[in-house]
This record gives structure tokens, sequence and C-alpha cells, in this order.
């Protein structure tokens, strides 16, 4: 003969009850409020370097006066401080998880910076435009031998002050010693685009 239940309460009802409250407590201790905090997808946190644009906001270089770029430029790299917007959580460099609130440096994320070695182009275009005839600009940038022979043909009679002109303005001839000019930093640079094997190129879809 089968037992009955007591009147009012049923087994499969209290282990489903049971069942609940542990799938509760698992929810709760491995979401982004306990120690294995996930994202809501169900995957690891991202480091907070890989957040996309808009998670987060970088501060603008520190810019020495001197070179017109930015304070410890070394091997053309130079780091600003970024800060993860508030309410993301991401794993910082220590892999620690952290939940920010806009206020805490996240991450430092590298920029490009050049190496200068004192020569101005705003110098070199001046002597170029009053002085290039007698080759003031090549003394400057370092090419004393081009600098004497426009001394002594008067800038190949002036042709070749104003190639020189154009040349330099255009930051197509720079120092000799293959450093960048020091130009404003948010001022006119000119930046040369190159093709290698390397480079993707995109099919170009006309209408």
């Amino acid at each position: 003969m089968a037992a009955a239940w007591p009147s009012g309460s049923s087994a499969p009802e209290a282990a489903t009850a049971r069942l609940l409250g542990v799938l509760w407590f698992v929810s709760v201790t491995t979401g982004p409020w306990g120690a294995v905090a996930t994202s809501a997808g169900g995957e690891e946190l991202p480091k907070c370097e890989d957040l996309k644009v808009g998670q987060y906001i970088c501060k603008d270089p520190k810019i020495n006066d001197a070179t017109q770029e930015p304070v410890n430029c070394t091997n053309y790299t130079a780091h600003v401080s970024c800060f993860p917007a508030p309410n993301i959580t991401c794993k910082d460099s220590s892999g620690n998880e952290t939940h920010f609130t806009g206020n805490e440096v996240g991450f430092f994320k590298p920029i490009s910076c050049r190496n200068v070695n004192g020569y101005s182009y705003k110098v070199a275009v001046a002597l170029s435009l009053f002085l290039g005839w007698l080759g003031a600009d090549r003394f400057y940038l370092g090419y004393p031998a081009l600098g004497l022979l426009k001394f002594c043909t008067v800038g190949f009679c002036g042709i070749g002050s104003l190639i020189d002109f154009i040349l330099i303005s255009m930051q197509i001839v720079g120092p000799s010693d293959g450093s960048s000019y020091i130009i404003d930093y948010y001022g006119t640079r000119l930046t040369r685009l190159s093709i290698t094997n390397e480079t993707y190129r995109k099919t170009q879809l006309y209408p």
C-alpha cells in the first residue's frame, strides 16, 4: 500500500524549493558580487586595456615645451592614463577584477611620439624663405655640402632655393640625422602613409 504524504505539503514541492534556493545562492556567489565574477554573457571579464571605445576615456598627454612631444617619450612610444567609465568592471594590469567609478586609472594606453633633436620647423622654413639662396637652410639641417653648393651658385640661380623651400615646407626634407622637426604638438603636422606587402587593400565597390 502506497504511503500518503501529509496534507498541506508534498515532497516534490519541498525538493523544488530547496533546488531553487541552491540555484539562487550559486547565482549570487558567482555573479558580479561574488569572488568569481563573470560578465552578463557568462564569459570572463575582459582586461581593462581591451575595453571598447566609449567604455573608457584617456587623458591628454603632458607635452614637453622644449620638444613639443609627450613627456617620457621612449622608442617612439609614450603612455597616457585611461579611466574606465563608471560601473565598468574589468581586470586591471595585475589581473584583479575591479569595479570602477570613473575616477580610477584602469590602464595606460601607448601612443606614438616622434624623435626630435633640436631642429625647429619654423626656423628651417624661415631660413629657406629668406636665406635659401645662401644655402643657410641646408647648413642648418646638417647638409654642409649642399649648403656650400647653393652658396656658390646663389641657390642654383634661384631654382634650387625655390625647390628646397617647397620640400622643406612639405616636410619632405628633414634633418640629416633622421630626426623629426620640432612642431607644435597640436599644430600642422604631415603624416606620410606608406603601402607595403602587409597593407590590407579593400576592394572598391561602386554603385
